[in-house]
C-alpha cells in the first residue's frame, strides 16, 4: 500500500509539472498571436492616417490608396463583366473536377474528394463557383434563423483556419452536409493553413446545394486585410497566377456579404467573436453588412454634392483597372483613439519626418492623431472621435462614419470572454472586447436567448465552456500552433500516436523558438533595459531585474519567472550576465547594418503585409524604388531612422538575377532562421543563392 501511494504521489506530481510546462507554452502561443493581431490593426491604421491627411499626389499615399478604396455596390452588373468565367476555356488535359450548374450534391461530393486527393479545380470553375455563391449571399439576412425541429441536430464547426483534413474529419465522423444533416461553420476559414481555398470552395459548393441547411458566419480572417499578413493571399496567388487577381477580389465581396450571426430555436446565439454591453441585434440585423469590406476601418457614408452626383456615382466600379482620382483631397477622420493603463499600453508616437513635402500644419495634426491610433479604446471616446469627421468644403460632400454600426460588427468579430464582471477594451488582440459574465447574463436576457456559442480562440480541448455555461467556445482547428498543441478534431495521425509527454516536449520547443526569434529581434532594447538595472555597467542583474526587463520591452505577459529555467542557464550567486546569456543564446552579431536587420526580424509580418500591398499586380516582385518606398514607409511608422544607403545595399544583395527587381517570397526567405544542432537558433544574415531557393527550411 505505502508503494502504492508513492507511486500515486509521484504521477500526480509529473502531470502537474506537464500541466504546468504546457500552460507555459501555451501562453507563449498564445502571446505571440495576439501581438502580430495587434501589430496588424496599428498597420492598417497607420495607413488610414496616411489616406486622411496626405495630399492625393504624395507617393506614400499612391503606395497604399488601392487598398482603401471602397468596391462600389451599385453596379452589379459591371461587376459580373468583370468576372466573367466563360472566356476561360478548360483545355482537354485537364484532369481535375469537373462542375455542372446549378451544382448538384452529387459535384459538392465530388470536390471533397478531389480536394482530399490534391487535386486543383480549373479557375473557370472556381470565379463560376464564386459568382453563384456571391448571388446567393446577397439575398441572405444578416442573422440566418435556423429550426432543429426538422433535423433533431446541428453540428456547429468552429475555426477551421486552412486544415482541410480537420474539415475532412468532421465530415467522416458527422456525415457530408445535407438537409437532414445541416451545419454551421462559424468563421476563420482561412489563413495561416495551407488549404484555405478548397475549404471555402467545398462550403460553397454546399451552400448552393443546401442554401437552408448550410450557414456561413463570418469571421474576423474573412477580411482582405488580415488576409495579405496571415497567408490567404498569397495562397490564392501561388495557386491560380494568371486569374488569382480577379478570384481574390471576388472572394473579397463574398467576404463582405457573409452572414454576421445565426440564431437556432431563437434561443441559441452562434457568431464568431463575441459580444458587447451595447450588442444589440436588432440594430445588426438591419445594418448593410457589404459596406464593411474590412472591418477594420469603417466605410464612408455618402451625400450628394454641388452637381447632384453621389461619390458612388463618381468612382470607377472595378478599382483594379483605373487609379484613384488625385483631383479629390480625403477629408480626415479619426477611426480609433487609444486608451490607457491597460496591459499592452499602446505606444504613443508621432509622424515627425514622415514626409519632408508635409507642412507643418499637418504635421501637428498627424502628431495628435498618431497619439490616439490604435483600434481599442473606451467606446464612448470612440464615438466622440468618429463624429469629428471634417468636410471638404470645395467639393461640397460630407463623410459620416458609421460608428455605431462599425462598433458592433468589430465587437461581433473580435470580442473574447473574460472572468471578471464588466466590458473594457481588448487591447491584447487591439480589437473588440473582452466581456464578463454580466454582460452575457444581461444581453442573452434582453434577446430572449440562453446559450452563446462563439469560436475565435484556440483551446486545448477544442471546446470550453464558461460564464456558467452560458458561454461555449468551439475551435476545430487542431494543431493550431504546432503538432500536438490542440485537439480540435485531431485530423492530424501524428499527433494521435504522440504520448502526453511527447506532445507537451514538443510543443514547448516550437514555443521557445518562437520565443527566442522575438528575444533576437528585440535584443537592442532588451540590453537598453538590462543597463537601466545596471548602472555601473559590470553586465551583471539580478533574476528579478531580468524578468521586469524581459516584460518591459516584450510586453506578452508571460510568467518569465516561470520560464526562467527554460531560458537562463548558469547564474552567479543570483547575478546573471546578460552579455554572456546573449551568446549562450547563439545571437550572433549580423552582416549588415545592426537597426535595419532588428527592425527586419521585428516587423517582418508588417513588411512582408507592406510589400503585398504595393504589388499591385500581384507578380510577386517590386523595382528597387518601390523596395526603398517599402523600407520608407515602415520606418515612418516605426519612428525609426534608416538609411537609404543601408537599404539600397540590402536592395541590391538580394537582386539574385540582376534584373532591377526584388521578389517578395526570396526577401522574406533571405532573413531566416537556422536551427542549431544543439537546439539554439543563429540569427545570422544570409542572402540566399538561386540555387538556395529550393530548399528553404520554412
Amino acid at each position: 500500500m505505502g508503494a502504492a501511494l508513492l507511486i500515486q504521489r509521484w504521477y500526480r506530481q509529473y502531470v502537474a509539472r506537464l500541466e504546468m510546462r504546457r500552460r507555459c507554452t501555451w501562453n507563449i502561443f498564445q502571446s505571440i498571436e495576439y501581438a502580430g493581431e495587434q501589430d496588424q490593426i496599428k498597420l492598417y491604421n497607420f495607413f488610414g492616417y496616411l489616406m486622411d491627411h496626405f495630399t492625393p499626389a504624395s507617393s506614400e499615399r499612391n503606395l497604399i490608396s488601392h487598398i482603401f478604396r471602397e468596391n462600389n455596390i451599385c453596379r452589379n452588373v459591371d461587376w459580373e463583366r468583370y468576372f466573367c468565367y466563360k472566356s476561360i476555356e478548360v483545355p482537354k488535359l485537364y484532369s481535375g473536377p469537373h462542375l455542372s450548374f446549378p451544382i448538384t450534391c452529387s459535384n459538392a461530393a465530388e470536390l471533397v474528394e478531389a480536394f482530399k486527393n490534391k487535386q486543383q479545380l480549373h479557375s473557370r470553375y472556381v470565379l463560376q463557383l464564386l459568382g453563384e455563391t456571391w448571388r446567393l449571399l446577397r439575398i441572405l439576412p444578416n442573422i440566418s434563423q435556423i429550426s432543429t425541429c426538422h433535423s433533431k441536430e446541428i453540428t456547429i464547426c468552429g475555426d477551421l483556419h486552412g486544415h482541410l483534413e480537420d474539415l475532412l474529419l468532421v465530415f467522416y465522423k458527422n456525415g457530408l452536409p445535407s438537409s437532414e444533416k445541416p451545419y454551421v461553420f462559424n468563421g476563420d476559414f482561412v489563413d495561416r493553413g495551407k488549404d484555405s481555398l478548397e475549404i471555402l470552395l467545398i462550403l460553397f459548393s454546399f451552400l448552393l446545394v443546401y442554401p437552408n441547411d448550410v450557414h456561413l458566419n463570418r469571421g474576423n480572417h474573412e477580411d482582405h486585410i488580415v488576409n495579405l499578413r496571415y497567408g490567404f493571399t498569397k495562397e490564392v496567388l501561388g495557386k491560380y497566377r494568371l486569374h488569382g487577381k480577379k478570384i481574390l477580389k471576388l472572394l473579397q465581396k463574398i467576404f463582405s456579404w457573409l452572414p454576421l450571426a445565426t440564431v437556432i430555436d431563437n434561443k441559441v446565439l452562434v457568431l464568431h467573436g463575441g459580444i458587447s454591453d451595447t450588442t444589440d441585434l436588432h440594430l445588426i440585423s438591419r445594418v448593410d453588412r457589404h459596406k464593411y469590406v474590412s472591418a477594420l476601418r469603417p466605410p464612408k457614408r455618402k451625400r450628394q454634392n454641388r452637381s447632384g452626383m453621389t461619390d458612388s456615382d463618381l468612382e470607377d466600379d472595378d478599382p483594379t483597372t483605373k487609379p484613384v482620382d488625385s483631383s479629390r483631397r480625403r477629408v480626415h477622420s479619426l477611426t480609433h483613439s487609444s486608451s490607457t493603463g491597460t496591459r499592452h499600453e499602446v505606444q504613443r508616437r508621432s509622424l515627425q519626418g514622415l514626409n519632408n513635402r508635409v507642412t507643418c500644419s499637418v504635421e501637428e495634426e498627424l502628431k495628435e492623431r498618431r497619439r490616439q491610433a490604435g483600434l481599442s479604446q473606451s467606446y464612448g471616446d470612440l464615438r466622440n472621435s468618429l463624429a469629428n469627421s471634417d468636410s471638404d468644403p470645395d467639393s461640397g460632400e460630407l463623410l459620416e462614419s458609421y460608428g455605431d454600426e462599425w462598433k458592433q460588427i468589430v465587437d461581433m468579430l473580435w470580442s473574447d470572454p473574460m472572468p471578471q464582471d464588466g466590458c473594457v477594451p481588448n487591447e491584447v488582440r487591439g480589437g473588440g472586447c473582452y466581456w464578463g459574465p454580466d454582460v452575457t447574463e444581461e444581453v442573452l436576457q434582453r434577446h430572449n436567448l440562453t446559450l452563446l456559442i462563439r469560436s475565435h480562440e484556440c483551446k486545448q480541448e477544442g471546446y470550453e465552456f464558461c460564464h456558467n455555461r452560458r458561454v461555449l467556445t468551439i475551435f476545430s482547428a487542431s494543431n493550431y500552433y504546432e503538432v500536438g498543441s490542440n485537439r480540435g478534431y485531431q485530423a492530424n495521425r501524428a499527433t494521435r500516436a504522440l504520448t502526453l509527454r511527447q506532445s507537451v516536449g514538443r510543443t514547448e520547443r516550437s514555443a521557445l523558438r518562437a520565443l527566442r526569434e522575438k528575444l533576437f529581434a528585440h535584443k537592442s532594447d532588451l540590453i537598453s533595459s538590462f543597463q537601466e538595472y545596471d548602472p555601473e555597467n559590470t553586465g551583471l542583474i539580478s533574476l528579478g531585474h531580468w524578468a521586469c526587463a524581459m516584460e518591459a520591452v516584450l510586453r506578452l505577459g508571460l510568467p518569465w519567472r516561470v520560464l526562467r529555467t527554460q531560458l537562463v542557464g548558469d547564474t552567479l550567486d543570483g547575478m546573471l550576465d546578460y552579455h554572456l546569456w546573449f551568446r549562450e543564446l547563439a545571437i550572433t552579431e549580423p552582416n549588415t547594418e545592426v537597426s535595419l536587420l532588428e527592425t527586419m526580424y521585428k516587423h517582418h509580418s508588417n513588411l512582408e503585409t507592406i510589400f503585398r500591398i504595393i504589388d499591385t499586380d500581384n507578380s510577386g516582385l517590386i523595382s528597387f524604388e518601390e523596395f526603398r518606398q517599402t523600407w520608407k514607409l515602415l520606418s515612418s511608422h516605426l519612428q525609426t531612422e534608416i538609411s537609404d544607403e543601408a537599404i539600397s545595399d540590402l536592395a541590391v544583395s538580394i537582386d539574385f538575377n540582376k534584373d532591377g527587381s526584388i521578389d517578395i517570397n526570396e526577401f522574406m526567405e533571405a532573413f531566416r532562421l537556422i536551427e542549431k544542432i544543439l537546439g539554439h537558433i543563429d540569427y545570422s544574415y544570409r542572402p540566399l543563392s538561386i540555387g538556395d531557393h529550393n530548399n528553404i527550411m520554412t
